[in-house]
């Protein structure tokens, strides 16, 4: 009888804690905050991304091309030179 008794508290306890969670998840409330912390976290990222410094581009004519006068292509085959360990 006394675990009978005990289960149906326990069950009682589970059923009630879940009521609780699902009611506070839904509340208009909960909503209201969670929407309020979203949009101070887009607040607080609009505010850093105004301090940033914006840098001078120093990549102009870094690219400096080479003109190879040998035209000649060595021919590989993948196999030999797996096998010669060149």
């Amino acid at each position: 009888m006394i675990k009978e008794i005990r289960y149906l508290i326990f069950i009682l306890i589970i059923c009630l804690f879940l009521f609780l969670i699902s009611r506070y998840y839904f509340s208009d409330a909960n909503k209201k905050n969670s929407y309020r912390s979203l949009k101070n976290i887009d607040e607080k990222i609009n505010t850093y991304a105004e301090k940033l410094p914006v840098l001078e581009d120093d990549t102009k004519n870094i690219i400096e091309y080479v003109e190879q006068s040998n035209n000649k292509k060595k021919k590989f085959n993948f196999w030999k030179l797996l096998e010669t360990n060149e």
